[in-house]
């Protein structure tokens, strides 16, 4: 049988994405068209044909607006995770500050869907180096699962050392089970090559070739993401920030859609809860201490 991999949405607007956060107010937010509610549904769309369940990281602030997106998520048998509430960087917040906000995420979702919220995603992957307490936080708060680390190089995020494959930390306030963003090994450096941009940026049967030698050289499964934003090329075009991150946000949206149909025919899916559990019950998985999750750097 083909490895069961996790797929995953984080729901937020166009507008929400970090790389305009400096030139647009978050009080300016309900100023901007929304586009979260209809992108969402093409992704529910596409997943109901092809029979998947999936992880939705749902940012607190679009399920305050629009609680009804959320219950139709939850209505698709999806599993339902938080996102944060207001999309900070967590490496800019402080403890409290974060706790607030995950704390607001998890409740407004809890409060829409009637069940426990146990799985995380910091915006922009923010959980670094300079961020790991917030591993500890999650778990104080009921947090079972977490996918926030990517072990990579990026001027926004990455920790290049961590663990790449499922395992569990053990926090001060106990363990959380964490999924990183996957990523490919060739010679000495990590490729990401499980979602987003990076989806957008490579041939797909590239992506295909990157998905299928860590299911089946590596014999793990991989987690791969997208935004709902990703499948709209016509959404505004903001010039309110550098060429590099415009390029990074518009790239190749109008071949998304169709990029996706192919990788969820290829793969077996299932949500992130699902492949964690499974996985921890079939292998034996690595556990890190807090303190050591950067691992060594391999530059």
């Amino acid at each position: 049988m083909k490895v069961i991999n996790a797929f995953t949405v984080d729901v937020e607007d166009y507008y929400h994405v970090s790389a305009f956060e400096e030139h647009i107010d978050r009080a300016h937010w309900d100023r901007y068209e929304s586009r979260v509610v209809a992108n969402t549904h093409r992704i529910l769309k596409m997943l109901g044909r092809h029979e998947v369940r999936a992880t939705f990281f749902v940012l607190g602030w679009v399920a305050e607006r629009f609680p009804r997106l959320v219950r139709d998520i939850q209505a698709g048998g999806h599993e339902i995770g938080a996102h944060g509430h207001w999309h900070h960087l967590i490496y800019r917040m402080s403890p409290d500050e974060f706790r607030t906000d995950l704390v607001r995420c998890r409740d407004v979702l809890q409060q829409i869907t009637g069940k426990p919220v146990v799985a995380y995603r910091a915006p922009s992957f923010s959980i670094t180096k300079k961020s790991l307490w917030a591993l500890a936080i999650l778990a104080e708060e009921g947090f079972r699962f977490d996918s926030s680390v990517f072990p990579i190089y990026h001027d926004r995020y990455g920790i290049p050392g961590a663990e790449v494959s499922i395992h569990r930390i053990d926090t001060p306030a106990g363990p959380l089970w964490e999924f990183p963003v996957s990523v490919l090994r060739i010679g000495r450096m990590n490729l990401p090559v499980s979602g987003g941009g990076y989806f957008r940026l490579y041939p797909l049967h590239l992506t295909l070739q990157f998905l299928s030698k860590i299911n089946r050289k590596h014999n793990r499964p991989f987690v791969f993401y997208v935004h709902p934003w990703e499948l709209d090329p016509d959404q505004p075009r903001l010039q309110i920030c550098s060429r590099l991150s415009r390029t990074r946000h518009y790239l190749n949206l109008a071949s998304t859609e169709k990029k996706l149909d192919v990788l969820l025919r290829k793969f077996r899916f299932g949500p992130l809860g699902d492949v964690i559990e499974e996985t921890r019950l079939s292998s034996s998985v690595p556990t890190v201490a807090q303190a050591t999750l950067a691992g060594k750097d391999t530059r």
